[in-house]
């Protein structure tokens, strides 16, 4: 090509960017290999583009010479539109100037994923690939590895988790072997021969015992790793996992594929390159690395680096001169990029402070600095609290102060570490009439309407689901007691020592239950107790086990089961057809539309969120059943583990999602609640290959080297080893904080407490709050509050106002009980007119004597003696009768334990209009 651009300068002026020392070296440097190592805010994106429009406009490529790959859909979207920008901008293209003979060319952007496929679908044959091999949706994988857990033939001994879990683990396994290329006969391999050692070690403790037992459970989930494997290779379907893999494997064992590619692309861009797997980089590296000297250049931050838990290895980055060195053996180049565009220098300071130990870890990496002039710019605001709901008060009272003072709540975040607090935090901003958005599948999930919908979804598919039961029958619509809930888990526990003793006393029942590969003994299950009302006339006392349930509760329990017993009928239905049905069925909607608050907080728009991510899951499989949805939604609630791609809309609201989610993106202002010991920085370490059997052992892993690893199986060796993974979280848990506190441009709100919402013991500044806190007295910042250290004997405050002054079940809402029952008469009054039949089906569902009647549901019993006459009424309950779970508070007043549960029971339940006061 002609040269258009023959200085540095010209290419400023053409691009109307002033570019600093650092980024025109990076722009400008020959085509060769080099990394570039660029700070948060530093405009890596900005010096991509720019390097395409500096390379083809001095004629050293072509544009469709130029390969560029990065993660994201949306990522890759940006970086094409910025180039072809760029381009035009500096008059190197023409998209004015049409010649049929001779089209303009334009750079291949593209995310990893999507080049893996375009290679296999070119190159596939030469490793005995079918051209005809379709891409697996996630939610054809669910199902497929569960028909192939349904299909194994067994026995697993080991493998004692549910099935939702079981399938979640299968999957995982399997993407952890692909991303480090271990085929599961080695895996397996390994397991045998580290069973073989452990037979002759002395296992002293716990945690050296579980090792043979993960070992056991990691063999038996590698075998039907082998079998989902078969399934997927039958019917001609690969995953994401399997794409990299094989193309991984295609680039290092046919290096004409390489030549190929190099000849096709004389310039590579990899951008985030630090978020690259093992096989990737092995792709990456067979392709346009191994000593070739192509001009890659890898842009990436270590400090940046906080997806390891997802397959991510840092190593990749920092060995980047060595995996792609020039053609004479030399390393590639290394490069940096420092100056930070986005926030003020008093915020960088702090990022700074955090992040000089990971700088102390890798080559390259050099301190931020502000813009010219931005020295003093940002403020950070931090409070220690007393409890945890002044915390959110706190949090609350200062986003909505920002936003009457002329703030757009666009501009606003909220990063938290978990979402354990969103349904909090979102309820305290729409009762400060503040626009809220929960951004991501996991935060949706701890939001009540969407908990309560996947609760009675986990009861239909699992009578065990014990939580999910509970949250059901504490909650607004039936509204059970302490003391009949307490009496339903003893009918379990009866059930279940009936079964036993019946299946022991018949051997014909023992055999058919082994047939049948049942243990009726195995669970307690509340869903069986419930059933036990179905038996007789609803409300009727019967021949029962004699406990006294009261009337109230024995019609609650009745019309539930039969209600679940009906909805279990269409579990083979579609997906969709099954949620919706779940909808009509249990009235949520109709809840949803009573409640006032409920609209504010634009709850049915939640809803309707959560039903698209189910709509999208089932897209492109018609059959999706509701146990893979379930297995889905499960591994998309621990980690977000590549299942949710979601981004913040463009609504003018503010922005609450995990700080994982936010990397990439800025606000104007980014508040960060939970800076408490133990919540963030997170104490819960990465899951360790000794106690998950779903979990690869560091030795088999690409980037062992980076990794701690066991010397010794004796209780020293294992104690050496969970210190060294606390050290290794600790590192994880830096660098998600540093990505969090440089997300602001102008004010960082940054906030703890003593007092958890369940906690006995205090809890207190994090190390980071604690940053903040020294940070803003040296004069860089306001400490709005900062409450003392509680005294040695104080009690929560707020285990004991939850003792003292709520009652359970809560009153009901007078104003949301009108609303429905105007709306109930309303309906009616049209059906009685005369119009035609085919409305009644609104009204099936939604207005049976449930909601018609003035006495349903009937309030709780005050003047019921307390249940003196049996013992358990002094016994501590559990929500299933078992008393290795967590137990509740005593029968007068407790209340299920809420706090850091799983997906089904994580959020307070009340009365509809008093999820945003628990």
């Amino acid at each position: 090509m002609p040269a258009r651009i023959t200085d540095p300068e010209q290419l400023k002026e053409l691009l109307g960017i002033p570019f600093t020392p650092e980024q025109t070296a990076c722009i400008t440097a020959p085509p060769a290999p080099q990394v570039i190592v660029a700070g948060a805010g530093s405009g890596k994106t900005t010096v991509m583009a720019a390097r395409v429009v500096w390379l083809v406009g001095t004629g050293q490529v072509a544009p469709e010479q130029v390969l560029g790959l990065t993660f994201t859909n949306k990522a890759a979207g940006e970086l094409a539109e910025r180039v072809r920008k760029a381009l035009i901008k500096a008059g190197v293209t023409d998209p004015d100037v049409i010649d049929p003979d001779n089209p303009p060319g334009e750079p291949v952007i593209s995310t990893y994923h999507a080049f893996a496929g375009r290679l296999l679908t070119d190159h596939g044959l030469r490793i005995g690939l079918e051209p005809t091999a379709r891409l697996l949706a996630d939610a054809t994988r669910y199902q497929l590895a569960a028909r192939v857990l349904r299909e194994a033939p067994g026995p697993y001994p080991a493998l004692t988790r549910s099935f939702p879990d079981l399938v979640s683990d299968l999957l995982n396994l399997d993407s952890e072997l692909a991303e480090h290329l271990v085929h599961p006969q080695e895996l397996r391999a390994y397991d045998a021969r580290l069973l073989s050692d452990l037979e002759t070690a002395r296992l002293t403790n716990a945690d050296l015992r579980k090792v043979p037992e993960t070992a056991a459970t990691r063999r038996e989930l590698a075998e039907l790793v082998s079998r989902y494997r078969t399934a997927k290779r039958d019917r001609d379907l690969l995953d994401f996992g399997d794409q990299i893999a094989l193309s991984a494997t295609l680039a290092s064992t046919r290096p004409e594929v390489g030549g190929i590619l190099r000849d096709e692309f004389k310039v590579v861009l990899l951008d985030e390159y630090q978020d690259t797997s093992v096989a990737q980089r092995i792709l990456l590296a067979g392709l346009f690395g191994g000593g070739t000297g192509h001009p890659v250049t890898a842009v990436g931050d270590p400090c940046q680096a906080i997806y390891g838990w997802r397959g991510a290895s840092v190593a990749n980055l920092d060995d980047f001169p060595e995996h792609f060195a020039h053609a004479d053996g030399r390393p590639a180049t290394r490069q940096a990029l420092s100056e930070n565009r986005r926030s003020g220098g008093r915020l960088l300071d702090l990022a700074n402070g955090l992040a000089e130990p990971l700088r102390a870890m890798h080559a390259g990496v050099e301190a931020l600095r502000p813009a010219p002039g931005a020295e003093r710019d940002g403020t950070v605001r931090c409070a220690l609290l007393h409890t945890h709901a002044d915390e959110m008060d706190w949090l609350a009272d200062s986003i909505a102060h920002l936003v009457r003072t002329g703030k757009a709540p666009g501009e606003i975040a909220v990063l938290c570490r978990t979402a354990t607090d969103f349904a909090e935090i979102q309820g305290a901003l729409v009762a400060r009439d503040v626009p809220v958005e929960v951004v991501g599948l996991s935060g949706l999930l701890h939001l009540p309407e969407v908990a309560d919908l996947v609760a009675v979804c986990e009861v239909l598919q699992d009578p065990g689901a014990n939580a999910s039961l509970v949250r059901l029958l504490t909650g607004p619509r039936w509204r059970i007691g302490a003391r009949d809930l307490a009496l339903l888990g003893r009918r379990a526990r009866t059930l279940v020592s009936h079964a036993r003793v019946g299946a022991d006393d018949d051997p014909d029942r023992r055999l058919a239950a082994a047939v049948e590969g049942v243990d009726p003994a195995e669970v307690i299950s509340l869903a069986d107790a419930l059933d036990t009302f179905l038996e007789t006339p609803l409300g009727g006392d019967g021949d029962d086990d004699g406990l006294p349930f009261s009337s109230d509760a024995r019609v609650r329990f009745a019309r539930l089961a039969t209600e679940l017993r009906d909805l279990r009928r269409s579990l083979a239905d579609p997906l969709m057809d099954v949620l919706h049905r779940v909808l009509a069925t249990t009235g949520l909607e109709v809840e949803l539309s009573a409640s006032p608050h409920a609209l504010a907080a634009r709850r049915r728009e939640t809803l309707s969120n959560f039903l698209d991510v189910a709509a999208a899951f089932a897209a492109n499989d018609g059959e999706a059943s509701l146990l893979a949805f379930l297995g889905y939604l499960r591994t998309a609630a621990q980690y977000e583990k590549g299942l949710d791609n979601a981004l913040p809309g463009g609504e003018n609201t503010v922005k609450v999602l995990t700080a994982h989610k936010s990397k990439g993106l800025e606000w104007d202002v980014v508040a960060v609640p939970g800076l408490v010991t133990g919540t963030f920085p997170s104490s819960q370490g990465r899951e360790k290959w000794t106690a998950q059997g779903k979990v690869l052992p560091h030795e088999l892993r690409g980037d062992a080297d980076t990794l701690p690893d066991i010397d010794a199986w004796d209780s020293r060796g294992m104690k050496a080893f969970h210190e060294a993974m606390k050290e290794h979280q600790h590192t994880e848990e830096l660098r998600l904080g540093y990505v969090t506190f440089t997300r602001p441009r102008s004010l960082l709100l940054g906030s703890g407490h003593w007092w958890g919402p369940s906690q006995k013991k205090p809890r207190g500044p994090s190390a980071f709050l604690q940053s903040l806190y020294d940070h803003c007295e040296s004069g860089h910042g306001e400490i709005e509050a900062w409450a003392d250290e509680p005294e040695e004997n104080e009690e929560n405050p707020a285990l004991h106002r939850a003792g003292g002054d709520h009652a359970w079940p809560l009153p009901l809402d007078d104003t949301a009980m009108a609303r429905r029952r105007e709306a109930a008469q309303t309906v009616l009054a049209y059906l009685e007119s005369g119009h035609p039949q085919e409305t009644t089906h609104l009204t099936s569902h939604d207005v049976p004597d449930a909601y018609d009647d003035p006495d349903w549901p009937p309030p709780p019993d005050e003047d019921e003696p307390p249940y003196e006459e049996d013992d358990y009424a002094n016994e501590t309950h559990h929500a299933d009768g078992d008393p290795t779970n967590p137990p509740y508070e005593e029968a007068t007043h407790g209340e299920a334990p809420h706090e850091e549960t799983d997906l089904t029971d994580g959020t307070p339940h009340g009365d509809w209009d008093s999820w945003t006061t628990q």
